[in-house]
């Protein structure tokens, strides 16, 4: 572990050094890429650094002990070393996780796209629920939300929502998000009292640059045409709704939330690499191995990975078994809990992989 976090140090130097020179710096793309890889090794190499420190203050205790004879300088050795041992042991941990291999999507900007399943009505509603939930989550956060396209329904609900989220480190935290999620309450509709069952499917897709998937604009279909459901001014009276059709794939995006046929357009094709990509990305991780999937779920839409009981005030992760009773506070974004343990799940997975 020692030779792989100083040969990490040095390219961490090198990379470095690399930005600072001037024809570097005026190429805003492979600037870009170079401050990439730095920031992914900052965490490691400053976390070694201090792992270098204690341990020499740890090796410079024990020559204390075994060639002095003061008293006094060995009892202050010996202190030392006693705390520093559990330090190390700590750094050591740490360390071992943080060489765990990196997702290479951790950093991306994420779009997230919810749609209604089983229940009609309560499944339009709970997927704006979901939408709320992770507005929340964001804001908490401090990231960005950018709402790319909807479909509302006259109740208060949505059919379906996508949307963007930019900030630090987004997908690292989201990916765990893809997959069915079940809803049990009583709907405001139900005269009787009865706890109805419905559920949303989420998709959680990292973002593509422009780079990575360069897409053919002979290979698009582009239909524009009026907007329909609720809207403001102008939004559903001129012909500013987008629709793309990748002919390759058939993969289909729309946007219509925009008044303007340019920016629907352009958050289209935005959601369109972000599909492309992640099928590209689907199809090299079957090819490889399942075992490259992730180990607290694949976030495969077909995954029941949540239950959402209103009744009990209860929310349930069946992926790795935890309960919480606190669905109100998690409803207002109060989500990082239930993250925090997929992410250690996901960890001690891939520790045992490697062990």
């Amino acid at each position: 572990m020692y030779a792989k976090l100083l040969a990490i140090e040095e390219e961490h130097g090198r990379l470095s050094d690399e930005m600072s020179r001037p024809d570097v710096a005026s190429d805003p793309q492979r600037f870009q890429q170079l401050a990439r890889s730095v920031a992914e090794m900052a965490d490691i190499v400053a976390s070694f650094r201090a792992y270098r420190t204690d341990k020499e203050r740890y090796d410079e205790a024990g020559r204390i002990l075994d060639e002095e004879s003061d008293e006094e300088l060995r009892e202050l050795a010996e202190m030392d070393r006693k705390e520093l041992s559990d330090v190390i042991e700590e750094r050591e941990a740490a360390l071992r996780i943080l060489l765990l291999p990196k997702d290479p999507n951790d950093a991306r900007n994420t779009i997230v796209e919810i749609r209604a399943g089983t229940g009609g009505d309560e499944a339009a509603l709970f997927c704006a629920d979901l939408y709320r939930m992770y507005t929340r989550y964001a804001e908490l956060k401090n990231w960005r939300v950018e709402l790319m396209n909807s479909n509302p329904t006259g109740i208060g609900g949505m059919k379906e929502v996508c949307f963007r989220v930019s900030g630090a480190n987004v997908y690292s935290q989201l990916k765990y998000e893809g997959g069915v999620h079940r809803v049990q309450r009583v709907p405001a509709t139900e005269s009787q009292g009865r706890i109805h069952t419905s559920a949303c499917t989420v998709a959680v897709l990292p973002e593509a640059d422009e780079v990575e998937v360069q897409i053919d604009p002979s290979e698009l279909q582009i239909d524009v045409y009026r907007s329909s459901g609720p809207g403001g001014q102008s939004v559903n009276t001129t012909d500013s709704a987008v629709r793309i059709t990748h002919k390759p794939t058939g993969t289909v995006v729309t946007c219509q939330d925009e008044k303007s046929q340019h920016k629907n357009k352009a958050k289209a094709l935005t959601v369109l690499r972000a599909r492309l990509l992640a099928a590209r990305q689907a199809e090299d991780d079957a090819e490889r191995s399942a075992n490259r999937r992730s180990q607290v779920g694949s976030g495969d839409r077909s995954e029941r990975i949540r239950t959402y009981n209103f009744p009990q005030n209860r929310i349930t992760d069946h992926r790795i078994n935890l309960t919480l009773h606190r669905l109100e506070q998690v409803m207002e974004g109060e989500l990082q809990e239930v993250i925090d343990a997929l992410i250690a799940a996901d960890r001690a997975a891939q520790m045992a992989q490697t062990a």
